[in-house]
């Protein structure tokens, strides 16, 4: 199915992004000179067009992923698993069969994320990338469940959930798999744990996962604003974080949702796995 018309825009930056400004300006006037029909809009755009890094696109997907705009990246940042062009000299080739309509659409999947204490729920979020539970100074134990069935004891810094778009991020650094985006599915990672070491769990995204906080080392050495202090920590997608009493269940399920990613190159995400390991 050919793709639509783009018929509105929206260009994200991070503020503290001087070069993304300049980029900003360059692609505005680029816009208004050959395509003058389209509209430069920041309310409900067809795409939104992110400057900067892997850390930028992910924020304009969630900041946007509910008005179903497709996200096209313009690298900034080092290698760009997540943008849809890599190198700052084909910027203006890869724009050009944007609205051309010249692309393919990438879905890449979300899972939610709720808390639960004492029965009741008290945080939810959406993930893109990744949600990680961590005592950051001590250990933490926790108990992994697929469908109620234990399936990990994890005594060590804690654990992570990715999804395939969030295998190349902090998944990767603890040495977990890399899954190409089009695969539905969750990768569950343990991070530095003091037991056997187990290896990563794929799990299908139509599976409950929850995680049960065991138990955990107290220590004072972080504090929070309000001043209490932190001992296990939620982060999801690196922001919302949320600190953990013992107890606390973590669920995580499949979300209806999907990003939408513009890609103008066959093979990209392959392209860029060779780019990042040097594979000749």
């Amino acid at each position: 199915m050919r793709n639509k018309s783009i018929k509105s825009i929206s260009l994200f930056t991070r503020e503290d992004n001087e070069v993304a400004k300049i980029w900003k300006k360059k692609i505005e006037d680029f816009v208004l000179k050959k395509y003058p029909k389209i509209k430069i809009s920041i309310k409900k755009p067809d795409v939104v067009i992110v400057l900067g890094g892997d850390g930028t696109i992910l924020e304009a997907a969630r900041m946007y992923q509910k008005t179903g705009a497709i996200i096209f990246g313009l690298n900034l940042g080092r290698v760009g698993f997540l943008a849809s062009v890599r190198e700052r000299k084909n910027f203006f080739a890869g724009l050009k069969k944007l609205f051309s309509r010249n692309f393919e659409i990438s879905e890449r999947i979300m899972f939610e994320v709720d808390v639960v204490r004492g029965g009741k729920r008290i945080f939810s979020a959406d993930a893109v990338n990744d949600i990680v539970i961590q005592n950051p100074l001590s250990i933490v134990d926790l108990e992994v469940s697929i469908e109620n069935h234990p399936v990990q004891y994890v005594r060590g810094n804690g654990i992570l959930i990715a999804t395939p778009t969030g295998s190349t991020a902090y998944n990767l650094s603890a040495h977990g798999p890399i899954v190409s985006p089009d695969i539905k599915c969750l990768i569950i990672t343990e991070l530095l744990d003091h037991n056997i070491p187990t290896p990563s769990l794929i799990v299908n995204t139509n599976k409950n996962i929850s995680i049960k906080i065991l138990d955990f080392r107290k220590n004072e050495t972080i504090r929070l604003v309000d001043g209490g202090e932190a001992n296990v920590l939620l982060s999801v997608d690196g922001k919302n974080t949320f600190s953990f009493k013992l107890g606390d269940i973590v669920k995580v399920h499949g979300s209806n949702r999907v990003i939408k990613f513009a890609e103008v190159e066959k093979h990209y995400f392959f392209k860029s796995l060779q780019e990042k390991f040097a594979f000749k």
